[in-house]
């Protein structure tokens, strides 16, 4: 990153910290040269307090620290967009973010989560692991589950239970994933492709 801290006469950029699991907007700050060195170092979100005019770690006083997933510039070089797993209530008036909780966040963010620990079980395989259990056993018995759980999940579908078939549907997501996976392909090509055929 080249980031332009001159845009601003105060020599601060604006960091938008994104909730790296569901993909919620949970404050803004403000971040110096010194700032973003601290934050890359310690992998914990650190802005300049403009208030104390010094360096200030999200959660220093709560223990409510912000853990940095990544960190991306715009396209203009003056604004960071940090996605963060929260420890906790991120505002200060202890809701889960500084624009106020809602009722039922957006999750989908979570599967690039999941992707990832599909991934690590894979290349780091861990005993008693279901997933790595069925990378050692191979495509066909992968290929095989998403089958019984498509299935399974068509059953529940024509049941009144809401709740049984969005188990089915969840263990028929998981196992996809692990199959995408198993082909080297990520679920963010799926979603290029859809949007695509949206385009048409």
């Amino acid at each position: 990153m080249n980031l332009d801290f001159q845009k601003s006469a105060d020599g601060l950029v604006p960091a938008i910290i994104q909730d790296a699991e569901n993909g919620s907007v949970l404050m803004l700050g403000f971040m110096n040269g010194d700032a973003l060195a601290a934050t890359e170092a310690s992998g914990r979100v650190t802005f300049f307090s403009r208030a104390k005019q010094r360096l200030w770690t999200k959660g220093e006083t709560s223990g409510n620290y912000l853990e940095v997933i990544s960190i991306e510039a715009d396209c203009d070089d003056d604004t960071l967009l940090v996605r963060a797993r929260p420890q906790g209530p991120v505002c200060h008036k202890g809701s889960a973010t500084c624009f106020g909780d809602t009722d039922e966040p957006n999750r989908i963010g979570f599967l690039s989560e999941l992707e990832r620990v599909i991934a690590n079980r894979r290349s780091e395989p861990v005993e008693g692991s279901y997933v790595a259990s069925l990378f050692a056993k191979g495509i066909n018995r992968i290929a095989q589950k998403v089958g019984e759980e498509a299935v399974e999940t068509v059953i529940a579908a024509k049941e009144p239970d809401i709740a049984a078939f969005k188990s089915e549907a969840a263990d028929l997501l998981f196992h996809y994933l692990v199959l995408l996976n198993e082909k080297g392909v990520s679920l963010n090509e799926i979603a290029k492709i859809l949007a695509e055929r949206h385009k048409k």
